[in-house]
C-alpha cells in the first residue's frame, strides 16, 4: 500500500498520480500498488516534486513496524524517530 500526503503537487504530476491512486480528499492519494510499482512511483515523486510541494510517504514494507515514512521537501507536519519507529508529530491546542 501507498499513501501520499502533499501540499501543493505540480498539475503534471497530479495527473500522474491518479492514474495509480484514488484521491478521497485534496492532495491526499491513497493506492494498493505491489511493491515494484511503489518504487517506481516513490522515484517519479522524487525526481518531479520540488521542495515546496511538502510531500510525505507511506509505504508499506515487509519488516517491522510494517511501514515507511519519507518526505520531500518541508511538509506541514513533522517527522521523528523514536526508538526506532518513525512517528509525525501532532500539535495539541492547550487550554488555558
Amino acid at each position: 500500500m501507498l499513501i501520499v500526503l502533499a501540499n501543493d503537487l505540480p498539475p503534471a504530476v497530479r495527473g500522474r498520480m491518479k492514474l495509480w491512486f484514488i484521491e478521497p480528499k485534496p492532495n491526499v492519494f491513497v493506492s494498493g500498488l505491489k511493491d515494484s510499482v511503489a518504487n517506481f512511483v516513490v522515484d517519479y515523486l522524487y525526481q518531479h516534486c520540488f521542495s515546496a510541494a511538502g510531500v510525505v510517504i507511506f509505504k508499506s514494507i515487509k519488516q517491522a513496524p510494517s511501514y515507511e515514512i519519507r518526505t520531500i521537501g518541508s511538509p506541514t507536519k513533522n517527522l521523528i524517530e523514536l526508538s526506532g519507529l518513525q512517528l509525525i508529530i501532532e500539535k495539541t491546542h492547550s487550554s488555558e
